[in-house]
């Protein structure tokens, strides 16, 4: 059975001032198994976040199911769903989301004392994490104190620290300079080869490109999806790049 399950998500918005609806998904359906890393693209507009939103529970589809290890999120019940993210979905976004009044430790045990963990507890958890990001060092400062890759670093490890069925990233390197954004895409890699599954929205054909598979969504819909398989980064990078143009410029997709 795949970890993440979309079956035929619709979302229409309806404007507060009685103006035309908008479609932002039509008819959008996929599966991603344990243990992938899947990157979705598309022009703005096309869904894409709406799609992540709605996958992490924090929207609800027009229509259509979305299940995460068998269990529908869509049908949660409200006063159950920020446990059930927190215990079962990682996020990581684009501008960190890190509390500026908390140190870069406390940052990351956030969620886990959110969850009721012992403080002994939480130190087992937090200490291969942050070996592993190699952020020991900066664990007491602030956010305000430390660089922009360092502060995603802190994001990685808030989200890998409840262990976590499914991380999302919605463009994760959006904020980074070039040299942070390759740091952090090799990280990815290396928590995905460990078992990790990854699903990141991204804008970068780059980022896209450390994908194992990427998905294009276009006029609300599943469009065309690759998968790298024995490629090089550099030959998906160039796959992703022709589909894109097949995209904008409208045309037929082809395997």
């Amino acid at each position: 059975m795949p970890l993440l399950e979309v079956y035929n998500l619709k979302k229409i918005y309806t404007t507060r001032f009685g103006g035309n609806p908008v479609q932002a998904l039509t008819n959008v359906t996929f599966s991603i198994e344990q243990g992938e890393f899947t990157a979705v693209m598309g022009e703005s507009g096309s869904g894409k976040t709406t799609l992540l939103n709605i996958i992490a529970a924090l929207d609800k589809p027009t229509s259509g199911e979305v299940f995460l290890n068998g269990k529908n999120i869509v049908s949660i019940k409200e006063k159950e769903i920020s446990a059930f993210r927190r215990d079962n979905i990682g996020f990581v976004f684009q501008d960190f989301n890190l509390l500026d009044t908390f140190s870069i430790k406390d940052n990351i045990f956030l969620p886990l004392v959110l969850a009721g963990k012992s403080y002994e507890e939480m130190i087992e958890l937090l200490k291969p994490i942050v070996a592993r990001l190699k952020i020991e060092d900066i664990l007491e400062k602030y956010p305000y104190e430390v660089s922009g890759g360092q502060k995603q670093k802190t994001a990685i490890a808030r989200a890998l620290v409840t262990k976590p069925q499914l991380i999302l990233a919605d463009e994760p390197t959006g904020s980074l300079d070039s040299r942070s954004s390759s740091e952090l895409l090799h990280l990815f890699n290396e928590i995905n080869n460990d078992g990790q599954t990854i699903l990141m929205v991204t804008h970068s054909i780059k980022a896209a490109s450390f994908a194992k598979r990427v998905l294009f969504i276009k006029d609300g819909e599943v469009f065309h999806q690759l998968y790298k398989g024995s490629m090089s980064n550099e030959e998906l990078y160039q796959k992703i790049s022709d589909t894109l143009t097949l995209i904008a410029t409208g045309g037929a997709h082809s395997e």
